[in-house]
């Protein structure tokens, strides 16, 4: 073998590790590679109900109408859990109802003690009531101050009653005892619940 040759192969000897190190060096550069997302999200929303600064005082669940005055009708407005919500600070009670299903405010007004609360067509299980109210417009969906007139109806007399013994208790300004009927409208429901899955079996 020439010396030439016998230097080539001394090189390719003392070179495996410097060459191991090299390709080392270029995998580990690939691996600090970023990666960047394709689709940058937003910043996380703090969404508000309006409602942080309450205290629910009285709910029950109800399918909600509103007598629509051009076509002379009842028209349903949803059906979801009608509150009375009572502001921390100035203790001021008002009414709220979303739909269960789209949360869209359906009834937005103060519980005023000019409200006057009539059974609805003779039933004892719906009530109606004439107010000044701040919810969406059913069409439109803005929200501006319109004269209404509601009709809530409940699923049973006792769960209406409930609700009117609230509803007047609150209106003369009295808060005793709200807790107990609130409570006892949540073991109503869950009564009514009961029963409607035993129908269903």
């Amino acid at each position: 073998e020439s010396r030439t040759h016998r230097r080539e192969m001394a090189d390719a000897e003392k070179d495996p590790a410097g060459d191991a190190e090299g390709e080392g060096e270029d995998v580990e550069a690939e691996a600090q590679v970023e990666f960047k997302p394709l689709i940058e999200l937003p910043p996380e929303i703090d969404h508000k109900s309006g409602e942080e600064d309450e205290d629910v005082i009285f709910k029950m669940r109800t399918k909600m109408f509103r007598f629509v005055e051009a076509s002379k009708e009842w028209k349903e407005r949803g059906t979801g859990d009608v509150r009375f919500l009572r502001h921390k600070t100035s203790e001021k009670v008002r009414v709220l109802m979303r739909a269960e299903k789209t949360l869209r405010v359906r009834a937005n007004h103060p519980l005023a003690p000019s409200l006057e609360l009539k059974p609805h067509a003779g039933s004892d299980r719906a009530f109606t009531y004439f107010t000044p109210d701040w919810s969406e417009d059913p069409e439109t969906g803005v929200v501006e101050q319109r004269n209404e007139l509601f009709a809530f109806r409940f699923a049973n007399a006792e769960n209406a009653g409930k609700f009117k013994e609230a509803f007047g208790k609150i209106q003369k300004g009295d808060f005793t005892g709200l807790e107990v009927i609130k409570q006892d409208a949540e073991d109503a429901e869950k009564a009514g619940e009961k029963k409607e899955e035993k129908k269903a079996e």
